[in-house]
Order: C-alpha cells, then sequence, then structure tokens
C-alpha cells in the first residue's frame, strides 16, 4: 500500500512539473513577444530621431552655402563654395571666416559622405546617400516642401536655390543640376547604418 501511495505521490510531482514548465515556457513566449515590439517601437523612434537629424544639419549645411554665397568680399561677384571645406575656412578674406562650425556627418548613414548638388563645379547644396524609404512624408516646413512623398533619404536635397536662380538665370529646377556623391578619404566614418 505504501507503495501505492509512493508511486501516487510522483505521478503528482511530475505532473505539477510539467504544469510549471509548461507555464514557464508560455511566460518566456509572452516576454519575447512583448521583447520584440518593445525593439520595433524603439527602432522607429530611432529613425524619426535620425530623420530630424538629418533636417537639422541639412539645413546648416544649405545655411552656410548662403553665408558663403552672400558673403562675397566688396569687389568680387558673388559665388557657391567649390567644396564643403570651404564652409568651414573661407579664404576669400583676409580674416578666418567660417560657415559652419564643423562638417556634419550623415545621420542615416553615419559616414562622412554626401551627395553634392552641383552648378557647374560649385556646390549648390547636399543630400544623404541612404536609399531607405523614409518614415515622415507630409508636414514639412515651406523651405524643405519637396521632400513630401520621398521614396528615399536620397530625395531630401538640401538646396540654396537663390544661387541656382542666379546661377542659371531662371526658377530653379533640381533635376537639371547634377547629383554627385561625394567621398571623402580625409575625415573618418562614423559607422554605417544603411
Amino acid at each position: 500500500m505504501a507503495a501505492i501511495q509512493k508511486n501516487s505521490y510522483i505521478g503528482r510531482f511530475t505532473q505539477a512539473r510539467g504544469f510549471m514548465l509548461l507555464g514557464l515556457l508560455i511566460v518566456i513566449a509572452l516576454g519575447s513577444i512583448s521583447l520584440m515590439a518593445a525593439v520595433d517601437v524603439w527602432t522607429l523612434q530611432r529613425q524619426r530621431e535620425r530623420e530630424e537629424q538629418l533636417i537639422f544639419v541639412g539645413d546648416q549645411y544649405r545655411q552656410a552655402i548662403q553665408r558663403y554665397y552672400f558673403s562675397a568680399p566688396n569687389g568680387t561677384a558673388r559665388s557657391l563654395p567649390i567644396s564643403l571645406d570651404s564652409l568651414l575656412d573661407d579664404d576669400r578674406h583676409p580674416i578666418h571666416v567660417r560657415h559652419l562650425r564643423r562638417l556634419y556627418p550623415d545621420p542615416i548613414t553615419g559616414n562622412a559622405e554626401w551627395g553634392e548638388v552641383r552648378v557647374g563645379d560649385r556646390i549648390a547644396g547636399v543630400y544623404s546617400l541612404s536609399e531607405l524609404q523614409p518614415i515622415k512624408q507630409a508636414g514639412f516646413s515651406p523651405v524643405n516642401e519637396s521632400f513630401a512623398g520621398g521614396s528615399s533619404y536620397q530625395d531630401w536635397v538640401f538646396t540654396f536655390h537663390g544661387a541656382l536662380r542666379t546661377a542659371t538665370g531662371q526658377p530653379s529646377d533640381i533635376t537639371t543640376i547634377a547629383k554627385t556623391p561625394r567621398t571623402s578619404p580625409t575625415r573618418p566614418s562614423m559607422g554605417n547604418t544603411k
């Protein structure tokens, strides 16, 4: 009789361990699903932050190009910069003039490389080299309203349009201006997150 009770006790104990193991597996599965959802939300939020940073940095380049253009010394014609480095050290002046604090990396790719919008051999603007589709598709400021509905970040072109009108003699049309990728072996890469 003691052997029957012992086998009954072991059977209930084994059955209870099976239910605990099943419960633990369910808890782990639910935790994994929650963690995956949190990672998706974090990734989306991180991408939105990078987009905001891209708009900020792109506007910094646009404004620096504009300042460079309008700060031509007396007696010299206004012109666009030859390189982005010219925005850091404008050698047209007898004293050191900076139109940009530093050369910013592309917030989307993390690289120092930018696509350049050129009018002849001069830079009129920059754009990201990332081919990812932007999350933000509407609600841009008037200066960036052309970004709406973009299929990639390469469509977000930060150009000083005033100089384009002057250089071409007609209202600017980005499609007629050369877009060329820029590489800079002298600047370190911040990592690639394409």
